[in-house]
């Protein structure tokens, strides 16, 4: 299978969708963040079930606590260029296409590429997991979608990376498991926000959110705050 092809998982069966130009047919129902530890199927689906939010709580139990540092030294450019195609050891890594278009064909209905393209995406349709509104999305208006780190990296700065590898802080940055196409007036108000400090707004997957917050701190082992831990559980009861 093509670096360029997205697999979802669709009636129990696979289904390939190509992005090779053109434009891309709907993808499947956002996935759970419990059968989506690669972060390579698209979106966020609620947990509702109660054994799926024990599991959830069973993850964030797990998590490492600490108290959070200061952002002295931190710049973007920490964690490399912006949107780059140069991690090494994550999926969607080298592939010629920037990130933000990964993540943007990963997650989109109805995407659209540049003529002659087969990274730059033009337009899309997206359910936003934050705030449950649809977005009919064009790249003149670029910023009314933003890939949300769901650990900022801000956060991460204050929480340990300034001692981690540039390549892993590449990776971090990279990892289609701690990104997610959103509504962009909802992620500039989550800025470097944990847990504790900003949850969506969309209360139903709220649970959800916290999972994937701690499958990306378990991934990287990454420590959160004391206060961060409490509110991610309180989230699945």
């Amino acid at each position: 299978m093509s670096t360029k092809d997205t697999v979802a998982l669709l009636a129990g069966g696979v289904l390939v969708v190509s992005l090779i130009g053109g434009s891309k047919s709907s993808p499947a129902t956002a996935a759970s963040p419990l059968s989506n530890t690669s972060g390579t199927l698209p979106g966020l689906a609620p947990i509702t079930k109660d054994a799926d939010k024990a599991s959830a709580r069973a993850l964030i139990k797990g998590l490492r606590v600490k108290g959070r540092g200061p952002k002295t030294g931190y710049e973007r450019t920490r964690y490399g260029d912006n949107w780059a195609d140069t991690a090494t050891d994550v999926p969607y890594a080298r592939n010629g296409c920037r990130t933000r278009d990964d993540l943007l064909a990963r997650d989109g209905h109805d995407v659209k590429y540049r003529q002659g393209s087969r990274c730059e995406i033009v337009s899309l349709r997206l359910t936003d997991p934050y705030t449950g509104r649809t977005i009919d999305w064009r790249k003149e208006h670029a910023d009314e979608i933003q890939v949300d780190h769901v650990i900022p990296l801000a956060y991460g700065w204050r929480m340990g990376t300034p001692r981690w590898s540039m390549a892993k802080r590449v990776d971090f940055a990279n990892d289609p498991l701690n990104l997610l196409p959103v509504d962009g007036a909802a992620n500039e108000q989550k800025d470097g926000s944990g847990p504790a400090g900003w949850l969506p707004p969309q209360r139903r997957i709220r649970c959800a959110y916290v999972t994937r917050f701690a499958q990306v701190a378990r991934k990287y082992d990454l420590p959160v705050t004391r206060e961060d831990k409490d509110t991610m559980l309180a989230q699945c009861r």
